[in-house]
């Protein structure tokens, strides 16, 4: 998966544009605006690709986009709608800045909570620069925080979304798995339950990327992205117990001075595994260089954890489905129907830490 979607994809912003018309709060109002003036950039990519004036790179792009969109609905049953047919360039190379933030012995993100939107653990700002105002404030209150640019944008099917310049410098495969992964999230999402929602859509990412590059004879390119990805899940895993033990420790109830130690020395161990893990790895793309490289912190792993909780259980799903999607989508939707505690403890393992998860994205 490519970093950008893995970190956070904005959700909800017609439910956020619909509020800031009524209450004309200055966050919510930045959210409406930069969503229409996004929206009204938008272009049919059938007409971008005729353009004279389009380079030749966008054009391929275009195409492979239009190909991966029409397999999405004709192979992998998800919606066919007007979202990802247009183009739209925002003159940036991010859509938004998100914030995330979580306290100093904490690894759950603080959450945000609006009218029909509901509960999120970001904010997402248009502006880099009202993002980093926002982050510093939260610093300055104690929170360990971090700012991430993201590049791709979804309204959960409310509007046409489309693609963005801030995607088309992605290679075919990352452009097909946030493409999966949105058009998911339009097919099924249950309010205030971001570990399901994320997890569901990183399960039918994965599989539709596996059937994308075998539709087209791409056996390297798929043997490629599969060790890519375990790279990715061993680093996940790490970042996964790193935080249980962090979570464990900031229960523990030491003097606060001892505690900053015990979390430096875990982080510390954290990047120096991350290192060890590397110097196993051949050449290519290292996942994470950009975290590990800077100060990583809580709000980092409360970040990450959303994405992969429960994936081993919608695994399960979709084997117990034959492989069929129509059918695992009917077990999605079932279970999205279920008690929450219930589902939980059947995809994530236990309540407990899949309620904690759940406040990211």
């Amino acid at each position: 998966m490519n970093l950008n979607s893995i970190v956070i994809t904005i959700r909800a912003a017609v439910a956020i544009a619909l509020i800031a018309s009524i209450s004309g709060g200055c966050y919510l109002l930045q959210s409406a605006q930069g969503h229409f003036s996004l929206m009204s950039k938008r272009e049919r990519i059938s007409g971008v690709i005729e353009k004279p004036s389009t380079s030749e790179t966008l054009r391929a792009q275009l195409k492979s986009a239009t190909a991966i969109r029409d397999f999405a609905s004709r192979e992998l049953g998800l919606p066919d709608n007007g979202s990802y047919r247009k183009y739209a360039d925002i003159g940036r190379p991010y859509v938004v800045w998100n914030v995330v933030a979580a306290p100093e012995f904490s690894v759950d993100a603080k959450q945000w909570c609006f009218p029909i939107a509901g509960c999120v653990s970001y904010r997402g700002y248009f502006v880099e620069d009202r993002a980093r105002r926002f982050a510093s404030k939260l610093h300055a209150e104690g929170y360990d925080v971090v700012v991430g640019g993201v590049a791709a944008y979804s309204t959960l099917g409310h509007f046409d979304d489309p693609i963005l310049n801030t995607m088309v410098a992605w290679n075919d495969v990352e452009l097909a798995a946030i493409i999966f992964h949105e058009l998911t999230h339009q097919l099924l999402y249950v309010p205030n339950d971001a570990a399901f929602n994320e997890a569901l859509a990183t399960t039918v990412e994965e599989e539709g990327v596996r059937r994308w590059l075998q539709k087209q004879g791409r056996e390297k390119d798929l043997a490629d992205h599969l060790v890519q990805q375990k790279r990715y899940l061993e680093v996940i895993e790490l970042m996964k117990q790193t935080r249980a033990r962090l979570r464990t420790q900031y229960a523990s109830g030491v003097p606060e001075p001892l505690m900053r130690e015990v979390k430096r020395k875990m982080f510390e161990d954290m990047r120096e595994a991350y290192a060890n893990l590397k110097s196993r790895w051949d050449t290519g793309h290292m996942p994470f260089d950009v975290w590990f490289a800077k100060d990583i912190n809580n709000a980092h792993l409360a970040s990450i954890a959303t994405y992969y909780a429960c994936v081993p259980g919608f695994e399960r799903e979709l084997k117990a489905a034959g492989g069929n999607l129509t059918a695992f989508y009917r077990r999605a939707r079932a279970l999205a129907k279920s008690d929450r505690h219930q589902r939980d403890n059947l995809l994530c393992g236990t309540s407990e830490d899949s309620a904690q998860s759940s406040s990211a994205n």
